[in-house]
């Protein structure tokens, strides 16, 4: 039992549909007199679609690193793009680093500083593809943006072509704590992160980032 995979609450009502699902295609595969062939990939399509629902809904304990101003990724995944934009949120320039998570990354997604939720958004959108770089922009998203007094970040969890649900915990006033959990998006998605100018970076396009222990970057 100790190397079951930890599953987040958040799959549970998921896992349970697909655990039914795979039941209901188990009792076919059964029937008598079907050929053995039918039977065996139903079998498998029954086996296949349980491991890939229990592995997408896997959550591991993270623990971000013990140093001051650092702001960790929210996110599994790859860093598809690194680029300074014009934001709201800052008033001005800011840096932005998109992290897009594939099917088989963890998609619980983390808090990236400790403080104050200042902003909560649920926009509603289309479905492109996430590694698109026009999703952030025209796909379904919820946007936060916290707060600490020494700096302030703002990001997006995006849906994507598969991607049909986001959920996000944070309401506007909660206080958090750096690397906690606060929701995730189901079956592909990408999250962007927007940062004042003068932080430092520390990722770049082609890396790998992990939720709550990666670190995209530091301040003063």
């Amino acid at each position: 039992m100790k190397n079951l995979p930890k599953l987040t609450p958040y799959g549970y009502s998921t896992i349970a549909k697909m655990v039914v699902l795979c039941i209901a295609i188990l009792a076919v595969a059964y029937i008598p007199d079907l050929p053995g062939v039918v039977r065996l990939l139903l079998t498998a399509l029954a086996v296949v679609l349980l491991i890939f629902t229990v592995q997408f809904f896997r959550d591991p304990e993270r623990t971000p690193p013990n140093q001051p101003n650092i702001v960790v990724s929210p996110a599994d995944g790859k860093v598809v793009l690194v680029k300074e934009v014009d934001h709201a949120f800052f008033n001005g320039k800011a840096k932005m680093v998109s992290v897009f998570m594939s099917p088989i990354n963890v998609h619980v997604n983390r808090n990236p500083i400790s403080g104050k939720v200042t902003h909560v958004k649920y926009i509603e959108g289309q479905y492109i593809a996430a590694f698109d770089h026009n999703a952030g922009e025209r796909n379904e998203r919820t946007e936060i943006g916290i707060e600490n007094g020494r700096i302030k970040v703002f990001f997006k969890q995006i849906s994507g072509f598969v991607a049909r649900r986001i959920i996000c915990d944070l309401k506007e006033g909660d206080e958090v704590k750096i690397g906690e959990r606060f929701g995730m998006i189901k079956f592909g998605s990408r999250v962007d992160i927007f940062l004042p100018t003068n932080v430092e970076l520390n990722v770049k396009v082609g890396d790998t980032a992990t939720a709550g222990e990666t670190i995209i970057a530091t301040y003063p």
